[in-house]
Formats: structure tokens, sequence, C-alpha cells
């Protein structure tokens, strides 16, 4: 058996907990405004500063991974990850929130994204797109079990129990999974795709092609990029945060609010396999193009959704578009540029997300705070979005084979 597959599930696995017991953050959201009186933007502020700190260490994980390998990382920001939900739920205090959640959480969270789509696009070229989103749908699944999962746990043993309970399943099946990885199949004697020799050299690919992290910034499609991902990425983490609170606030019981959060992550197992074949079919603009309409239509509709049925309708449809973007980033970032500095350019461009991720939430509860409404937050999303696909014609992808699509 090509050893690329067993990467595959390692990274699956190791997303689906890792991003998915991030996500059940929004679960923990009310139990803490109940027993601190915290704001919303306080609150928030954690989750955001976790998604900060993900993506600015990020470009270190990928430049490590580039040089050094993946296990050793994945054993290192595992460990940190349990200990931050550990400590998490000894919280007493606004800076023990920050410090256990917002800083232990994203430093262990920092290389979940970048490894995982670094070491897949390095075993694969003609599936990388289907075989990114198989990996991506292991975080829908994550997003799909963990909220649930701590709900019921919180339910039973209360919120501080719950947190000690996802942290212990994160460390295990983190560090677990991770120690699996090989950084590139040419370490193991193999080539990409699992072909020989000969079929590798008549498919025009390269393990190591593509531009130079300097060349890279000499290009506007970088830019493009990067701004259409802060924008992107702003908008899905505000709904991730807050789409339980603004649940509860229509009337929703707290099962029923975490099962939004689960469907969407749930549905988005489906966008991103879909996504990922239809980067190998279609190419990525296409893709980009289709996605952005999706998650369009959705806000729209969450903009008058207030009744159960149309919170759940709209976690189908924006599940979609959510598990849709992030299986994109990948293969776009190996389209425009190819995979010779990959892991430095995929952090770079995961840094910008991850700061647009940071100020969403808060700005959101920010606004919440002040108009006790998210009708402004659900229009300045809408704004965000339609800006962000006005960088799509920026987007020059390289004629380097299947790369150029």
């Amino acid at each position: 058996m090509f050893y690329g597959y067993v990467v595959v599930l390692a990274c699956f696995l190791f997303q689906g907990v890792g991003i998915g017991s991030y996500i059940a953050f929004g679960v923990f959201f009310n139990p803490l405004l109940t027993e601190f009186g915290w704001s919303r933007a306080t609150v928030s502020g954690a989750a955001s500063l976790a998604h900060l700190l993900m993506g600015a260490l990020g470009v270190l994980m990928g430049t490590l991974n580039d040089r050094f390998g993946p296990r050793i990382i994945m054993l290192v920001t595992g460990v940190i990850y349990g200990s931050g939900y550990f400590l998490f739920s000894r919280v007493d205090s606004v800076w023990e929130l920050y410090l256990f959640y917002g800083v232990m959480v994203g430093v262990g969270l920092s290389s979940i994204d970048v490894i995982a789509l670094t070491t897949t696009a390095r075993w694969f070229d003609r599936r990388r797109g289907t075989m990114t989103g198989f990996v991506k749908a292991g975080s829908g699944a994550g997003q799909l079990i963990m909220p649930l999962t701590a709900s019921l746990l919180i339910l039973h043993f209360g919120w501080r129990n719950a947190s000690w309970g996802v942290g212990l399943i994160a460390l295990i099946l983190i560090v677990g999974s991770g120690l699996l990885l090989r950084r590139d199949p040419g370490r193991m004697g193999l080539h990409a795709d699992g072909d020989n020799g000969h079929r590798k050299a008549q498919a025009g690919g390269k393990t190591g092609a593509g531009l130079s992290g300097r060349e890279a910034f000499r290009t506007w499609s970088l830019y493009a990029v990067c701004s259409m991902n802060f924008l992107v990425v702003g908008c899905l983490m505000t709904i991730m945060v807050h789409i339980v609170p603004h649940a509860r606030d229509s009337g929703l019981e707290p099962i029923q609010a975490a099962g939004v959060l689960s469907t969407i992550g749930g549905v988005s197992m489906a966008g991103r396999l879909l996504t990922g074949l239809a980067i190998d079919r279609f190419g990525n603009r296409r893709s980009i193009l289709v996605c952005f309409g999706i998650l369009l239509f959705s806000l729209l509709w969450l903009r008058t959704a207030g009744e159960p049925w149309t919170l759940y309708f709209f976690a189908a449809i924006y599940g979609l578009a959510h598990g849709g973007f992030y299986t994109l980033i990948s293969p776009v970032v190996a389209g425009l540029f190819g995979i010779g500095s990959h892991g430095l350019l995929i952090g770079i461009v995961a840094f910008t997300g991850a700061a647009g991720g940071a100020m969403g939430p808060v700005l959101a509860g920010y606004m919440f705070d002040q108009t006790q409404s998210y009708q402004p937050v659900f229009l300045l999303l809408i704004g965000a979005v339609l800006a962000g696909l006005a960088l799509t014609p920026f987007l020059k992808f390289a004629d380097r084979g299947r790369l150029s699509r």
C-alpha cells in the first residue's frame, strides 16, 4: 500500500480533533458568560487570540516542516494543545482565559493546518485536490463530532470537566496520528501519487518545482490571495464563534444551538470532498467562484433566519462554502507558486487568514455589545465576501502543467 494514504489518514485524524476542538469553543461561550458575566467581545477575544497565534506561528511551522519534517512538530504542539485545554478547565479570570486558551491552544493549533496541507501537497500531485479534500473532511468531521461531544459533557459534568475531557482526546489523537507522518515520499524512496519514476517523468511533475519565497513575493498573486484569505477567514470564523450565541438569542435550546454548529461541520465534509474533486476536474478558479457564490447566498439567508429550521438550512448551505474554502487554500497556493516553498507560502497565506479570523469575531462581539443585534454584523460579512470576490481576477495561475489550473 502506498504510504501516502497513511499520511492522509493521519492528517485527517489530527485535523478533525484539532479544528473540531477549537470550534467547540462556541459551546463553552454561554457557560462562560453565565458564570463570569463577561461581555461577548471579551470571550470572543480568547478565540481570536488563539486564531491569530495559529496563523502567526504557522509561518514558522511551515518553514520548520520544509527543513526538518512534521513528526517532532506534531509531538510538541500536540502536548501544548492538550495542556491548554486542561488548564482552561481551571480558569477563574480573564487573563487565565487568554493565557490558557488564547495562547496555549493557539500555539497548539499552529501546526494543525500547515503541516497537514503541506505534507499532503508533497505526497500527491495528480490527486492533490482530492486528497486535500479528504484531509479537510477530517476537520469537518471534527466540527460535527466535537461540539456535540463537548455539549453533552457540559450538560452532564459541567463545562470545567468537559474542557478536561476535550483536552485528553486532543492530546492522544494529535500526538498519535502526527507521529505517523513523513515529510515527503522521497524520504522513503517513493514518488508522489505512488507513481514509478517513468510515469512521474511522463507527468512532468517534480516534487521541488515552483517559485522560491523571494520570487513569490514579487508577484501580485501572493498579495491577492493573502487579502482574499484575510476577508474570507474573517467571515468564516465570525460565523463559527457567534452562530451558537445567535441561535440561543433566537430561542433555540443549548443542544439545538450546538446542533447548528455541528450541522455546519457535518455538511462541510461534503463541501471539502466535492471541492477537492472539483479542483482536480475543473480547476482552482472555477472552484473559488462557486464557493463565493454559495457563501454569499448563505449570508443573505442568515439575515432573515430565526426559526430553528431556517438556521439549520443556513448551516447546510453555509457548510458547503465553509468546507470548500478551507480545502481550496493549499491547492491554490500550489497552483500559483508550485510546492518548492509550499510550507513557507502556505504559512504566510494562513497567517493573513488568521489575522482576519482573529479580528472578525472580536469586531462582531463589539458590534453586538453596542447594538444588541447581529444584523449589522451580517451586513459587514456580506461586504467582506463581495470584496474577496473582487480580488479573484488578480490570481494568476502559472502555466506548469497540472499546476496551471
